[in-house]
């Protein structure tokens, strides 16, 4: 497994923009494809955003589809997670996870090494 810390969260007005980073350490960064998921209060964790192990592919769910960015830095071993136009529904707590795979996967189940979370708040 990877270690994975999240930071750059915090609170924001709606429309504003926040960028999200997770740090990985203790495996080969390059070998892992990365994702963002969030969890809201009472709700499931759902998926948000991946990209595959060369930064080649990357994959949004619908609600963020235009709006964020994912992006990552194999020489750093670093993802990002650039957030725009954000709305209250966005609201939740962020997690960074990786998966030991060449494939672009979606399911929560296919990473098996995930960060501590970090809060993003949108205030409308």
């Amino acid at each position: 497994q990877v270690q994975l810390v999240e930071s750059g969260g915090g609170l924001v007005q709606a429309g504003g923009s926040l960028r999200l980073s997770c740090a990985a350490s203790g495996r080969t960064f390059s070998h892992y494809a990365m994702a963002w998921f969030r969890q809201a209060p009472g709700q499931e964790r759902e998926f948000v955003a991946n990209i595959a192990w060369n930064g080649g592919r990357t994959g949004y769910a619908d609600s963020v589809k235009g709006r964020f960015t994912i992006s990552r830095d194999n020489a750093k071993a670093t993802v990002d997670l650039q957030m725009n136009g954000l709305k209250p529904e966005d609201t939740a707590v962020y997690y960074c996870a990786a998966a030991y795979t060449t494939a672009l996967v979606t399911s929560r189940e296919a990473y098996d090494s995930w960060g501590q979370g970090t809060q993003v708040s949108v205030s409308s």
